[in-house]
């Protein structure tokens, strides 16, 4: 085995350091900082234990030479590197087992800093970035599959890659999926329903029936206002909002319009008192229901919960029950998104827009993809660009792309006050709306899920629910991430998800797994049966969409707002 000098590993070590600086910046410029604008990171020295940094070098050494000796491991078992291509061609090859090799070393230094959990969290996140953005797979000169494609098609493919990578220049987005396919309202939010009520933040949206009675209770779903509503309404087969209907639920859904410069100056109490709470009231002057059941799903879940805690401070329950999924109440457990949280970047954003303007959307949907780099960017850079291809049609990804804008002084707000300094799980801590916010005073049945694989509310942030609210609680968990883990249709007989039968909800996740069983497909029909238990008895469905002169039809479903562009 080659012996090097201290000087070697000397430099070796400046590289390194040179190496994850270069990543900072790198992730510090558009489109992977677009959520943070966070400061430059701290000239400081990268501090590996000795003993850590030894047997790093000498595994690294020895895999090296293992590698130059053909005794190393394959790279086929990456799937960037998987196609026949990359196995015929000696160089690339070798390029692309010397990038993951490089690659773990790079990741196994960053585990060893020696700092404080942030600081080291922030290091494996940008060293991340960096090597995902380094590999021999993103670029035409060392993709082995690209360049066969291009011989094979006589540069065709190069030509459409092109033609492909203009197209995404003018529109501001890499494309995931081939969006020309979709049309909001003609194959996507189809669910026939009017809206009933708009002011300047919200369409109000009443579906029509699907069974000849509904429950007394109407069910009013507020999704994100950082997408739009339709994840809930993607397909008929796919579509809560269907499923809903077709259990005999009254169903209202808040589309959030998607904001302008004319908007740039609403705030999060705007949000609550002229959205949320604004919405519970009409669906209740509506449908005549003294109370309804309300649903959040992420930061509408959030919204939803901070609207109930205002109304309760003001002696009111319109609410019967709340159902909740994939939302943060507590932000203790923020997941990879606290690489993003600090009080300078807080600073930088009130700086900003804390008086008004606009966070775009495509800067939020840019920073989500680059949470998850290699599936949502390079993946497809290389397929659409280097080998021209047009990713095939899906409904999910079509949604993922159409982003919303936010006002500045809203999400200044939401990112001090929650990210940053955890004050909404602080009973009285927050004013909103005139009132001191505490979230114990929401007592009502709720229904909590959360997803296993999120990394945008991790399964314990989800969790942490269960013990601020004092109601009667049932907690979920299911397979799968974010969105997938949510929109799961029983039909498609897919993933799974765990309940405690005894229903016990301990102190921490971890406990609350050591007791909770695993069930085959979706969880939406536990949600269903739970739903029935609150709705109240059956009643004849309505005939017409609204009431009176007061709630008339302004427009059929899916509405203006929700096909607004981000400008």
């Amino acid at each position: 085995m080659t012996q090097h000098t201290p000087e070697f590993w000397a430099q070796a070590a400046q590289q390194f350091q040179q190496a994850w600086t270069q990543a900072w910046q790198t992730y510090q410029t558009p489109p992977a900082a677009a959520m943070s604008g966070l400061p430059a990171l701290p000239e400081l020295m990268v501090s590996v234990p000795p003993d850590k940094l030894q047997a790093l070098q000498q595994q690294y050494l020895q895999d090296m030479t293992a590698l130059m000796q053909g005794a190393g491991p394959t790279a086929s078992s990456d799937r960037r590197f998987a196609a026949p291509a990359w196995a015929e061609n000696p160089y690339a090859s070798l390029a692309a087992s010397t990038y993951l090799l490089n690659a773990r070393f790079l990741m196994q230094l960053a585990e060893a800093v020696q700092a404080d959990e942030k600081t080291r969290a922030r290091i494996r996140f940008a060293v991340e970035q960096w090597v995902a953005a380094s590999a021999p797979s993103n670029y035409l000169a060392f993709n082995a599959e690209a360049q066969q494609k291009a011989i094979e098609t006589k540069g065709e493919s190069i030509a459409k890659g092109l033609q492909n990578l203009l197209h995404d220049l003018g529109q501001g987005h890499v494309s995931m999926t081939d969006e020309s396919r979709f049309e909001v309202g003609q194959n996507v939010a189809t669910s026939e329903g009017a809206v009933v009520y708009e002011n300047e933040l919200f369409q109000l949206i009443e579906y029509k029936p699907l069974t000849e009675q509904v429950y007394e209770r109407p069910l009013l779903l507020v999704p994100p206002c950082i997408n739009k509503y339709y994840i809930l309404d993607l397909q008929p087969d796919n579509s809560l909002i269907r499923y809903a209907v077709a259990q005999g639920h009254r169903t209202f859904v808040v589309s959030w319009r998607n904001p302008d410069e004319s908007l740039g100056h609403k705030t999060w109490d705007d949000y609550i008192e002229d959205a949320a709470i604004r919405a519970i009231a009409v669906t209740r002057e509506i449908s005549g229901a003294e109370q309804i059941n309300a649903l959040g799903f992420c930061v509408g879940g959030t919204i939803l919960g901070t609207a109930l805690a205002v109304l309760a401070a003001r002696g009111e329950k319109p609410v019967h029950s709340l159902t909740l999924l994939t939302t943060f109440l507590d932000f203790s457990d923020t997941g990879i998104l606290d690489v993003f949280i600090d009080e300078a970047m807080v600073k930088l954003r009130e700086r900003q827009m804390g008086q008004g303007g606009l966070m775009a959307g495509r800067d939020l949907a840019s920073t989500f993809s680059f949470l998850r780099p290699n599936d949502l960017v390079w993946n497809y850079v290389v397929g659409n660009y280097l080998k021209g291809e047009t990713p095939p049609p899906f409904d999910l990804l079509y949604w993922n792309s159409d982003s919303t804008n936010l006002p500045g002084p809203f999400y200044a707000w939401y990112l001090r006050n929650t990210y940053l300094e955890n004050n909404l799980a602080k009973p009285g801590k927050l004013t909103v709306c005139g009132q001191k916010v505490d979230l114990r005073k929401v007592d009502v049945p709720v229904y909590i899920y959360g997803s296993r694989e999120d990394h945008i509310v991790p399964i314990g942030g989800a969790y942490a629910s269960t013990q601020l609210l004092p109601g009667k609680k049932r907690f979920v968990m299911g397979a799968s991430g974010h969105i997938a883990g949510v929109i799961n249709p029983p039909e498609k007989k897919k993933r799974s998800h765990w309940i405690r039968k005894d229903g016990k909800l301990p102190k921490t996740l971890d406990a609350w797994l050591a007791g909770a069983e695993e069930h085959a497909g979706s969880w939406w029909p536990d949600w269903a049966a739970w739903l029935k238990a609150q709705a109240g008895q059956q009643i004849a469905a309505p005939k017409k969409y609204g009431k009176g002169s007061k709630y008339k039809v302004i427009e059929a479903a899916p509405g203006r707002y929700v096909k607004q562009k981000a400008q």
